[in-house]
């Protein structure tokens, strides 16, 4: 990482493998190869941690198993029991933008939630899931969503244009908080480790230097881990809440 100062060098896209077709740019990037990892890694994880399936868990079965009753709860809490047709995408979101997270945090490893076009493809699904299920599940009554119960009618109308601006934000809010944040630690990570290289080459002075940075690139490093997480958090959060929109509309 400290060998390039440059901190948005890590986040370019570069091509292995060019495949055009019919005027399409098909080709098998960086991305594309971190993006299989990530999917390959995370089917391994749950597919080994819980093919056993032993009555007396493993350390690793335990992990698994913790982490689909954290997603089953958090997504029972936020839409009831009907809102549980939706676990599998909601525990594969979770999944994938974690393991995404953590992969992006080693050396020379490329964090594809990085990528806005892949942050915005995830929340785009989750969108296009509560408008598809909601139209499916109460027809008309799904616009309720934009008019809530017990609002006066004086004021429905401002409240109800506000509603739709909202609710058309909600991918490009979702997508962008995951992204920036992303961002943002990456760029500080690379920035301090950068410091510490370039002052570890101006000798014994530059070494003594280089302490400083080095402790904070460690602490940043080691927030950067909590980082991830809260992010893959936030977003199956906000996930279960807008997915809530589409079982009760208008609650």
């Amino acid at each position: 990482m400290a060998n390039n100062p440059d901190p948005i060098h890590q986040f370019e896209v570069a091509r292995y493998v060019d495949i055009p077709v019919n005027g399409w740019d098909l080709s098998f990037t960086n991305v594309s190869l971190f993006l299989v990892v990530t999917v390959v890694f995370s089917s391994l994880f749950l597919f080994l941690t819980s093919s056993s399936r032993a009555l007396v868990p493993t350390r690793m079965q335990s992990v698994s198993e913790m982490i689909y009753e954290f997603v089953a709860s958090t997504l029972r809490e936020s839409a009831g029991a009907q809102g549980m047709r939706f676990f599998p995408l909601v525990f594969s979101l979770f999944v994938f933008v974690l393991v995404a997270n953590f992969i992006g945090l080693f050396p020379y490893f490329y964090t594809v939630t990085t990528q806005i076009i892949i942050t915005f493809a995830l929340s785009m699904l989750v969108i296009a899931t509560v408008v598809i299920y909601g139209v499916y599940k109460n027809g008309f009554g799904f616009l309720r969503l934009f008019a809530p119960s017990g609002v006066p009618l004086a004021i429905m109308p401002l409240l109800t244009i506000v509603e739709i601006v909202s609710f058309l934000s909600r991918p490009v809010s979702l997508s962008v908080r995951l992204f920036a944040n992303m961002l943002a630690g990456h760029i500080t990570l690379k920035v301090f480790a950068g410091f510490v290289f370039s002052l570890a080459s101006l000798g014994v002075v530059g070494v003594g230097g280089a302490i400083l940075p080095l402790i904070v690139t460690v602490a940043v490093t080691a927030l950067e881990f909590l980082v991830a997480f809260l992010q893959a958090y936030v977003f199956t959060v906000l996930t279960c809440m807008y997915l809530n929109d589409a079982v009760h509309p208008g609650h």
